[in-house]
């Protein structure tokens, strides 16, 4: 077992790291689509964890529900 401590970063040093907009990267969090935590307002993302799911991409389940629009009234 490794003893090695992740790379933390906010949302704002993810986004000058990768070039990527900060709000892809606040809204990948908010879906739990990448190893984050809170601490208190901010946002702290395993910077390692980021850059493997950059590299395989988003793998969504085939069985998961896609998000409809339907019409109210």
């Amino acid at each position: 077992m490794s003893n090695e401590v992740p790379t933390m970063t906010t949302i704002i040093e993810t986004a000058e790291k990768t070039g990527l907009a900060k709000h892809y990267i606040r809204q990948c969090c908010l879906q739990n689509k990448i190893v984050h935590v809170r601490c208190g307002k901010r946002i702290l993302i395993n910077f390692n964890k980021f850059v493997e799911f950059l590299n395989t991409g988003d793998q969504l389940s085939v069985n998961e529900p896609q998000s409809k629009i339907r019409k109210l009234g």
